[in-house]
């Protein structure tokens, strides 16, 4: 499934995420995914949160760039290997995964869920739809 994910840069300096934690919190938005790429000056935080729209209006709102990007919620098999069945589909239709990390929390089947960023996140949908019933015999689950 299709989900926003939110980004901002940020200082590579202590509190800051702590900043942006308090924000959303005393808002009522709940993050669900997260990643977080530092270099030495400024880290790259990436976020699913429950309410995307509430969150860019309110990371804004405190002064912060914020860019929104549609990245795909999907469900992986847990067990050894099991991300294969989301990597080798997406390889055999040339779709690039940009970026990977987990979802806090499992889907409706009980699996785990992962955010994947995509260079072409529709055609990524279908293939991955198709793939899921092919393998599973079951329609693809997520949030």
């Amino acid at each position: 499934m299709c989900v926003k994910q939110t980004s901002i840069s940020l200082d590579n300096v202590p509190g800051k995420f702590l900043d942006v934690s308090e924000y959303l919190g005393a808002e009522g938005i709940n993050i669900r995914a997260i990643s977080v790429a530092d270099t030495s000056d400024v880290s790259t935080v990436r976020f699913v949160a429950d309410d995307p729209e509430k969150t860019t209006n309110v990371l804004r709102s405190h002064g912060y760039s914020v860019k929104e990007t549609d990245v795909i919620a999907v469900e992986v098999p847990d067990h050894p290997g099991g991300l294969q069945a989301v990597l080798k589909p997406l390889k055999r239709n040339n779709i690039n995964v940009h970026y990977l990390y987990p979802y806090l929390g499992r889907g409706a089947s009980g699996q785990p869920i992962i955010i994947v960023g995509v260079d072409k996140t529709e055609e990524a949908l279908e293939v991955l739809k198709k793939n899921w019933v092919h393998t599973f015999g079951k329609e693809i689950h997520a949030l």
